[in-house]
């Protein structure tokens, strides 16, 4: 619908904007921001109408939703996966995402190499911190995040690309910017490990609500879904 277009196209145009503003306060360049677009429960034609705008990242939280949609969009974006992945899950988008955001354990990791293996690809991940400590979320500890990133290290068909957050749903998005400064940190030290197949190149921290701090504490991706379609249905 020529509504749901305009609607989308003018919510892009302000997300760039704000976005550009947050990196401006940082003094940072915002052509060095990544914006994956979140398309939980929107359907293809929207997703068409955001990459029309030139989103070219979309992410999925469940796998269903995004072998679904892989599976059917004609268009040339990149599919990431940024939700909780369960092992029995990977097989299905091995061959079908360019970056798993949520590696959070051993056992994943292991099915994740097993798999890209036997795709003859090496996969993209960062790792899943819980910096908040929040019991409802997924992630490594911070503490034993560098120990991980070392045994993960050595998985031939992995490559460690950095690290991503989920931070606390606040009132106020400043109260969650220590999660973000705090992750940033742990990026820069275990950067200066120097570990082998690791790289940590993404931080990938903020969503629709908090972003703008998420970027001036050094994101570079983000994953803003309801400032781009609007509402969530379901």
């Amino acid at each position: 619908m020529t509504g749901d277009r305009d609607i989308i196209t003018g919510n892009i145009d302000e997300l760039r904007h704000r976005v550009a503003a947050a990196a401006a306060r940082a003094g940072r360049d915002p052509a060095g921001i990544k914006i994956v677009a979140v398309t939980k429960t929107v359907d293809p034609e929207r997703i068409r109408t955001a990459f029309r705008c030139g989103i070219t990242d979309f992410g999925e939280n469940r796998v269903q939703e995004l072998v679904k949609k892989a599976d059917i969009m004609d268009i040339e974006c990149k599919w990431h996966l940024i939700g909780h992945l369960q092992k029995n899950k990977v097989k299905y988008i091995i061959d079908r995402v360019c970056m798993i955001h949520s590696l959070d354990s051993i056992e994943l990791a292991n099915e994740i190499n097993r798999r890209a293996e036997k795709a003859g690809r090496v996969m993209d991940v960062l790792v899943q911190v819980n910096v908040a400590g929040e019991n409802t979320k997924y992630g490594i500890e911070p503490g034993t995040t560098l120990d991980f990133v070392k045994e993960v290290s050595r998985m031939g068909n992995i490559r460690i690309k950095g690290l991503m957050t989920i931070a606390p749903l606040v009132p106020d998005p400043e109260e969650a910017r220590w999660v973000f400064r705090r992750l940033r940190q742990l990026l820069i030290d275990i950067g200066k490990e120097n570990i082998d197949n690791v790289s940590m190149e993404y931080l990938s921290m903020g969503m629709s609500n908090d972003f703008e701090v998420a970027i001036e504490e050094g994101a570079n991706i983000i994953r803003p879904g309801t400032v781009i379609f609007g509402k969530r249905i379901g």
